[in-house]
């Protein structure tokens, strides 16, 4: 589901300015925090027909398609709630990651992390990594061509502290799949569910780890059978409210494995207050304001 996507107020524009020589870091007046891109990595941008360049965290960048699937407040919201529960996470791994939104968010956030991201559309992985390439995430972040779900393409010795995903909605059969074959899988379970991802982040999450994902608020049922088929507990939900005053659309998840909590801590799970996007007249919520802020976007 993309919704509200933040490139359309950030977007191509924000390039950095020069003055003696020397990077500015302001963008209409907000002081853009992070790394500075290299001048190398800019002169190598190579923008193909069908493409956009736009901003993501700071100085990041990301490749897409006009139109194809492109980043939106979902990925925004599953980058920041996994770090920002999970902190302290050195190995990251994203499952399902498309053109590397979720994945470069968290880098940006988690500096010391490495990441594996696992892409099973081809079209989607040459764009993630024209992304790494340009944001000077080689060493990082490797991507991974294949579905998670197939045996080998994550190891099972392979251990992470925090597990990212932003897993399609919908089955095949609902609704109507839309005019890009890329947009097809990001939105409609072509290649798993979000049972499946719940099971392959159980598989490898290290002592501790947190599995951090979005999902449908109206489908919150799924989403715990789906953890606790893969024994895991819900510690956090936060519902997230698109426009104030409706009901929640969407819900924010943070998992850990049941053997991983004291017996009497399973099964407890703290719901936040909702999280508001957009007020009654359509501006940035305030709160919504400080969470762009958090993960390199002006408010």
């Amino acid at each position: 589901m993309a919704v509200d996507s933040l490139d359309d107020t950030f977007g191509s524009t924000m390039d950095t300015e020069q003055e003696h020589g020397h990077p500015k870091r302001f963008f209409k007046g907000w002081a853009k925090p992070g790394p500075i891109v290299s001048s190398a990595a800019a002169a190598s941008v190579i923008i193909e027909p069908g493409e956009t360049f736009d901003a993501i965290s700071g100085d990041f960048r990301i490749f897409q398609l006009k139109k194809g699937h492109r980043f939106s407040t979902d990925d925004v919201l599953t980058a920041w709630h996994g770090t920002s529960w999970c902190p302290r996470a050195e190995r990251v791994l994203d499952l399902g990651t498309g053109i590397g939104s979720v994945a470069m968010i968290a880098a940006w956030r988690l500096p010391g992390a490495r990441f594996v991201a696992v892409e099973a559309q081809e079209e989607s992985l040459k764009l993630a990594r024209k992304s790494v390439q340009y944001n000077g995430l080689e060493e990082r972040c490797e991507l991974r061509a294949g579905d998670f779900r197939e045996r080998g393409v994550i190891a099972a010795s392979e251990r992470f502290d925090l597990v990212l995903g932003s897993p399609p909605y919908f089955p095949l059969s609902a609704g109507i799949h839309g005019d890009h074959p890329q947009k097809v899988a990001c939105r409609f379970e072509a290649r798993g569910t979000i049972a499946d991802y719940c099971a392959v982040a159980a598989r490898h999450l290290d002592w501790g780890g947190v599995f951090a994902c979005v999902f449908p608020d109206d489908q919150r049922g799924r989403v715990g059978k789906a953890a606790q088929d893969s024994e895991l507990v819900i510690v956090r939900r936060r519902p997230v409210v698109l426009k104030e005053g409706e009901a929640p659309l969407l819900c924010l998840f943070a998992m850990v494995r049941s053997n991983h909590l004291p017996v009497w801590f399973r099964g407890r799970t703290w719901v936040e207050p909702p999280l508001t996007i957009r007020t009654k007249e359509g501006q940035v919520h305030p709160e919504y304001m400080a969470v762009k802020l958090a993960v390199g976007f002006p408010p």
